[in-house]
C-alpha cells in the first residue's frame, strides 16, 4: 500500500472512525486547537486512532495501530476556545512509527490501507440494508422534531444503502458493541466480511 514519508498528525480518541463516518468533535486543548488549525489551513485531514493506553487528555496517549482519516468538514467557535468540528472518514491507515511533540501531540508515518472494493449488498444481507434505512429515518426524523432546522445529520448524504461498505461500516458504528470489537472490524480488510459479522449480531439480538 502507498507509504508517506510526511508525518501525519494524529487524535487519539475513545471513539472509532470508519470510512464514511461523520464524527462531530469538540475540541479545546490548546494543542489539538493548533492542529485544527494547521490542518485547515493546509486543508488537510487528521488522523483519528483508537486510544489503546492512555487518556484523552493530558500526556499522549498510546494508539491502536490502524485508524482512519479524518476531513474537516465544517466549524464552529461560538465560545471563545471551544471549536466545534464535523470531520468525515475517509480512507484506513496502519501506523509503522509515532513521535511525540513537545506540546504531547502524537504524530506518526502510515501505510495507506486498500479502500474496500466496490461492492453491493449481497442478497443474504439485504435485511442489513433495510434495517439501517429504518434507524437512520429514525434518528432524522427525531432530530429533526427536536432540534428543526439547527439538527445535523450524523450520516452522510446520501445514504449508500446498496453498498456493502458502506452499510457495514455504519452497522459497526452504531451498534452497542465493545470499542476494541469496533477496532477489529475496522481493521477487517473485506467489507464483505465485515458485513457478515454484523448481520449475525443483528440476528442474534432479534434486530433483523
Amino acid at each position: 500500500m502507498p507509504h508517506t514519508d510526511s508525518w501525519l498528525p494524529l487524535f487519539p480518541l475513545k471513539t472509532v472512525l470508519f470510512p464514511g463516518g461523520v464524527l462531530p468533535l469538540k475540541v479545546f486543548e490548546t494543542r489539538y486547537m493548533d492542529m485544527v488549525r494547521d490542518c485547515m489551513k493546509r486543508n488537510a485531514p487528521f488522523g483519528v486512532v483508537l486510544i489503546k493506553s492512555g487518556q484523552e487528555v493530558g500526556t499522549a496517549a498510546e494508539p491502536e495501530d490502524v485508524g482512519c482519516l479524518a476531513s474537516i468538514v465544517d466549524w464552529d467557535m461560538q465560545n471563545l476556545g471551544v471549536m466545534m468540528l464535523r470531520t468525515e472518514g475517509g480512507e484506513r491507515f496502519r501506523i509503522l512509527e509515532t513521535r511525540v511533540l513537545p506540546d504531547q501531540r502524537l504524530e506518526a508515518r502510515i501505510d495507506m490501507l486498500a479502500a474496500d472494493p466496490p461492492a453491493p449488498v449481497s442478497d443474504m444481507h439485504v435485511d442489513c440494508a433495510r434495517a439501517l434505512k429504518i434507524v437512520i429515518d429514525d434518528i432524522d426524523t427525531k432530530g429533526r422534531m427536536e432540534e428543526g432546522a439547527d439538527f445535523i445529520s450524523p450520516f452522510t448524504k446520501p445514504a449508500r444503502l446498496d453498498s456493502a461498505s458502506w452499510v457495514a461500516n455504519r452497522w459497526c458504528e452504531i451498534l452497542p458493541i465493545p470499542l476494541k470489537a469496533r477496532q477489529k472490524l475496522l481493521e477487517l480488510s473485506d467489507a464483505q466480511t465485515r458485513l457478515s459479522i454484523v448481520h449475525q449480531y443483528l440476528q442474534q439480538h432479534k434486530i433483523i
